[in-house]
């Protein structure tokens, strides 16, 4: 999809985030260089590093924002936008799904952008963090996986 074409998409998917927050402080901000999937289907001959770029924003203490890029298991460069959504927590381990839009996958949707809801686990310190993701297998269009993707923010945070 060309990127001007992205924009509503983008927009439906961030604009309402954004006014849950209470002050933008680029502090917080998470980078992440791309995600390590671990492939269910070891023999398929999937990349599982999966190099790129992205950023994470929290609203609160259960919303954040959320973007990037990523060359994908099927060796083709991804984007994705979404919201993360975490109500729950358990000895510290914040759980709960990312609900936004990939892009990318070529035999899912032509490699067009598609809707997707992924469970996840967020394991945060204060400037290191863990997101784990269970990314569901879609028979002959996506292949399912574990999903790590390491994340860092600078600054002073308490």
């Amino acid at each position: 999809m060309p990127p001007l074409r992205m924009l509503p998409l983008l927009s439906a998917l961030l604009l309402p985030g954004l006014t849950l927050a209470q002050s933008f402080e680029p502090k917080n901000i998470w980078i992440n260089p791309g995600f390590y999937s671990a492939h269910f289907d070891s023999g398929k001959g999937l990349q599982n590093a999966n190099p790129g770029l992205g950023f994470e924003y929290p609203l609160n203490d259960t919303y954040r924002v959320t973007a990037g890029t990523f060359h994908n298991s099927n060796r083709r460069q991804s984007h994705y936008a979404g919201l993360y959504i975490l109500p729950f927590e358990f000895y510290g381990v914040k759980f709960g799904a990312v609900v936004g839009g990939f892009d990318g996958y070529p035999d899912y949707r032509g490699g067009n952008w598609f809707p997707a809801i992924i469970p996840t686990a967020a394991i945060e310190g204060r400037n290191w963090g863990l997101n784990i993701s269970y990314v569901p297998s879609i028979k002959n269009r996506l292949y399912g996986a574990i999903s790590f993707q390491l994340k860092y923010r600078f600054g002073t945070h308490e």
